[in-house]
């Protein structure tokens, strides 16, 4: 059976394909989906921790139907997939003598809902899941890992507004604006759809796990390419309006900031993107106080604008525009926006697309199904053509501003697999220098970027300033550090390395490293992104 996970910050979404109808269908699974008619089944991103040492939660809809979200508790947790693969500023909570990470939390929510997923299926053969596109390397290589425990034959990895545009089914050679504005990121992502003749070709993008067979492998069916033109993305999404909005009502209202709280916000917005006005009254039956929260759209989108949102918004959607110039394709020529996630149901969002594009352009009539059910497009004979979203660089001491410095070795577009290495050569800088170190990194935007960090209980994203760069490094730990044992050791004032950088065709970054004084290969073929 083949099945694809969207795993959201607020809400998680599986599809299966149906051999018999063969088209793909979104699943409930009991007790971990919202029970709704009025919207497809979305589980909630929520897990509750009963037992660490045990690995014993709550997850899903089942944490919200016992009241564990309403309350301060250091053992609930909710939007944990923004830390994860981040360098989080604050403390981790430490629950039965164990510090949790938001990986750890991660991964007991995605095994429990497949544990539960695969005997409702009769097993599955085929999972694909899908990824941010602005998420780093640390992500993907964590999802990586969670995927080698689970009871599944081939994994695949996608980025999301990839699988979006599969998703809507549109025509062929067509370039679509996927706009993906979820609970956790903003990603914008041109992508072309076209069919070629080939036969037999097995699809490609990102294996994360690979069994004896493939779902497409006999296929006889032409192939669908879903080309990537341009993507742009931000840590910005619906998670941050909740919590602006929290802190309007407790400087307006004097309310103070608890889940309880977060959560009647979170209701606030979602009214509004139905309506001009909105009101969530709660009693807490053990203090006796009453919340009574009240908001209008002009309100909410003032609120927005002091925070800079449209700004946020703008910025994205120029990186995109002039990534796609680049390819010869103005804003003329995109064929069709399509709106995928929660926060794209707002009207102040809707309203700044059409800023951009005209009406008949936009689609939003499937916001949550979109990209899980895109996502199965893998395992039915869809060949995804990609390029790094990151650059790659170096470290080294800027002389000049007397800080570290980050040089790009492999840039931001780079299609891979790499077909070329890239060469840098390196001398030794002291007298009867043993070893050669090199502290290698992935790149985020160089026109500034975020940081995640603790409020209290509240997990916050803030921009950085305009003009730094986010970096996640590969290799800055004891024992990696080190890219070649000089025998003899080196001297300064000639090159005694070269070092060649490859992406191979998983994405990961790999180094050979020669020794041009003894003509030795010191490494072949390292695999640097060894993320921890």
């Amino acid at each position: 059976m083949a099945i694809a996970i969207d795993f959201g910050t607020s809400n998680t979404v599986i599809a299966r394909w149906n051999p018999v109808t063969q088209q793909p269908e979104t699943l409930t699974l009991s007790g971990l989906s919202i029970q709704q008619s009025l919207n497809p089944p979305l589980i909630p991103s929520l897990v509750y921790v009963e037992d660490a040492t045990q690995s014993k939660i709550i997850v899903g809809q089942q944490v919200r139907d016992r009241g564990l979200d309403l309350k301060s508790d250091t053992r609930f947790f909710r939007s944990f997939k923004r830390g994860i693969g981040s360098d989080i500023q604050g403390f981790l909570p430490e629950l039965d003598g164990q510090t949790i990470t938001f990986e750890q939390i991660g991964q007991w929510f995605l095994t429990q809902v497949i544990e539960q997923l695969a005997p409702q299926e009769g097993g599955l053969d085929s999972l694909v899941l899908t990824v941010p596109v602005d998420s780093f390397e640390a992500y993907r290589y964590w999802l990586g890992k969670v995927c080698l425990a689970l009871p599944v034959e081939q994994v695949r990895m996608l980025d999301e507004p990839t699988a979006a545009a599969l998703g809507y089914g549109l025509g062929e050679a067509e370039n679509l604006l996927v706009i993906d504005f979820g609970g956790g990121t903003l990603d914008l992502s041109l992508v072309q759809l076209n069919k070629t003749s080939q036969a037999n070709t097995k699809p490609v993008g990102f294996l994360l796990k690979w069994g004896n067979k493939s779902l497409a492998e006999d296929s006889k069916q032409k192939i669908k390419t879903a080309r990537v033109l341009a993507k742009a993305g931000q840590n910005l999404g619906g998670t941050d309006i909740d919590n602006w909005l929290v802190d309007y009502f407790a400087k307006n209202q004097g309310l103070a900031v608890s889940p309880l709280t977060i959560r009647l916000a979170e209701k606030v917005k979602i009214q509004l993107s139905s309506q001009n006005q909105a009101s969530e009254v709660y009693f807490d039956d053990e203090t006796f106080e009453t919340y009574e929260l009240e908001l209008n759209r002009d309100t909410l989108e003032n609120i927005l604008k002091e925070h800079a949102f449209f700004e946020q918004l703008d910025e994205s959607m120029t990186n995109l525009l002039q990534q796609a110039r680049r390819q010869g394709i103005e804003l003329a020529d995109i064929n069709a926006v399509l709106l995928v996630g929660g926060t794209v149901q707002l009207p102040a969002v809707q309203t700044w697309v059409r800023q951009y594009f005209p009406s008949e352009k936009i689609r939003c009539e499937r916001p949550f199904e979109a990209i899980a059910q895109g996502a199965l497009q893998l395992s039915q004979g869809v060949e995804i053509k990609d390029f790094l979203y990151h650059s790659y660089g170096v470290r080294y001491w800027d002389r000049r501003n007397q800080r570290h410095n980050w040089h790009p070795i492999i840039k931001a577009g780079q299609a891979y697999p790499m077909t070329q290495p890239v060469e840098l050569y390196l001398g030794a800088s002291l007298e009867n220098q043993p070893s050669i170190e090199l502290i290698i990194g992935e790149l985020g935007a160089e026109t500034g970027g975020t940081e995640v960090y603790f409020d209290g209980d509240r997990l916050i994203t803030r921009r950085l300033d305009s003009g730094v760069t986010s970096v996640k490094p590969l290799n800055d730990q004891e024992g990696a550090r080190t890219i070649a044992q000089l025998t003899p050791p080196g001297f300064p004032g000639s090159d005694r390395i070269k070092i060649l950088f490859q992406v191979d065709q998983q994405r990961f970054l790999r180094i050979t490293v020669e020794d041009l004084l003894t003509s030795e290969s010191l490494l072949e073929n390292q695999l640097v992104a060894q993320l921890s």
